[in-house]
């Protein structure tokens, strides 16, 4: 891959600014609506041979690939394809002088950074409300996974989309603090670590640059004591070991009433033994390697950690020999002051603490807000009503009742607390790229 340097960052800038004046400027709401409707189209059509390619380039497994990598990010278009043209881009009301005339005109140009884990799915997200706003934008992708984004330079010479509307810039942390760092860049929006985001945070706000960022996550689950079991237990494992567990909204903490934790400890342990660990090409394969040696690495020494701490790993973490960075799925049963429960492992772990459901909803809803996070949550229980209202007590950007579905296409995704600033997805999204004019007369 090639690394993009100053003088390209410059260029890529460069079309961006040119570009958001003639002739993107001049096409309304409904023409980029049609636009990303036609970007979505042409995306599922490659559904196949994207879900491939983030199997051989990201260790996705071949199940997962085609809904976790490629149909998100396609709903995500078509959700903004609905939403571009009837946002009210303007609108009026009264005033002491006459009629104010409110108009919201693109931020300008967007410098976006984007993961690995998930890159099209994150581009999407970005792309998807600033160019229904009527932005411009420049996009790194993480260097571990620059390919699908390629497939989707395709997708959008063939959406029609102007020539430098998206750019694409190739390259790691020096390329992207370039980047983020340009006179030329109104808004920076950013998916990553919490670190990361943080230096980006102080890069933008040196130079009152906008800035978004959806950040990191240690999402609770929470168990009420009438859940049922299996049910609840499938749940559970497919919200925490999705794209073997690299996902800022995995449901890593796991809160087991102490009336009924043995059993589903138990039933957890034999739900995450029994998965099939092997090469993700192969469809029956259900948590494939890690990203690279540093991903594994780190889960391993936060295993050790947990280990020192008084943890008990109740199954998997262990290394598998041969080619690639596999970590056997884990169960570890833990408190929520340990290491293992308060910082993102990023791997097929699951951490399971137990609270005194004799004191209420409220002992897990404490134990859950406990945490410098707040992206996403869930809630299982027999009663929808009783779990949403305890939903409604966690401090987080998303709560799925009964589900793992925490991220809504028409709805803002994005968390409390260090999890982010800003909200990406439905209206609200657009809202982040928009700068709000007021006309008197």
């Amino acid at each position: 891959m090639h690394t993009a340097g100053p003088a390209e960052v410059d260029a890529a800038v460069a079309a961006a600014r040119s570009a958001l004046h003639s002739p993107w400027r001049d096409t309304t709401p409904a023409e980029r609506g049609a636009m990303l409707a036609r970007l979505a189209d042409a995306l599922a059509a490659r559904k196949g041979e994207l879900a491939d390619l983030a199997t051989a380039e990201i260790g996705s497994p071949r199940s997962w690939s085609t809904f976790g990598q490629v149909l998100t990010a396609v709903g995500v278009l078509r959700a903004y394809a609905g939403i571009t043209p009837t946002y009210a881009f303007e609108s009026t009301r009264p005033s002491a002088a006459g009629t104010a005339i409110i108009r919201q005109v693109p931020v300008g140009v967007v410098g976006a950074v984007i993961p690995w884990n998930t890159p099209l799915f994150i581009a999407a997200l970005k792309l998807g409300p600033a160019l229904a706003a009527g932005c411009t934008v420049v996009l790194k992708p993480a260097p571990d996974a620059p390919l699908s984004i390629g497939v989707l330079v395709e997708a959008m010479e063939e959406a029609g989309l102007p020539a430098g509307v998206v750019n694409i810039v190739n390259g790691g942390a020096e390329t992207g603090e370039y980047l983020v760092s340009h006179p030329d860049v109104d808004k920076v929006t950013f998916t990553g670590s919490t670190a990361v985001g943080a230096r980006i945070a102080s890069l933008c706000g040196a130079q009152l640059r906008r800035c978004s960022t959806e950040l990191g996550g240690k999402s609770a689950a929470i168990v009420l004591p009438d859940a049922p079991l299996e049910s609840t237990v499938k749940g559970l494992v497919a919200g925490v070991m999705g794209n073997n567990g690299q996902l800022c909204a995995a449901l890593t903490r796991i809160l087991l009433p102490r009336s009924r934790y043995d059993e589903f400890a138990t039933a957890l342990t034999t739900a995450v033994g029994a998965l099939k660990v092997g090469d993700p090409a192969d469809r029956s394969t259900d948590i494939g390697p890690l990203i690279n040696e540093a991903a594994r690495d780190k889960v391993e020494r936060l295993l050790a950690r947990a280990r020192q701490d008084g943890a008990q790993i109740l199954v998997g973490g262990e290394r598998l020999a041969g080619p690639g960075w596999f970590i056997t799925p884990a169960v570890v049963a833990a408190t929520n002051d340990m290491e293992i429960a308060r910082e993102e492992v990023f791997g097929p772990v699951a951490v399971i603490i137990e609270y005194d459901d004799s004191a209420g909803d409220s002992a897990a809803v404490e134990i859950a807000n406990d945490s410098r996070y707040g992206l996403v949550g869930a809630v299982w229980s027999a009663d929808a009503e009783r779990a949403a209202a305890v939903g409604s007590q966690l401090q987080a950007g998303s709560v799925a009742i009964n589900s793992t579905a925490v991220l809504d296409f028409g709805s803002p995704f994005g968390g409390f607390k260090q999890s982010g600033i800003g909200r990406e997805g439905g209206p609200e999204g657009i809202a982040g790229f928009v700068e709000y004019q007021v006309i008197i007369k």
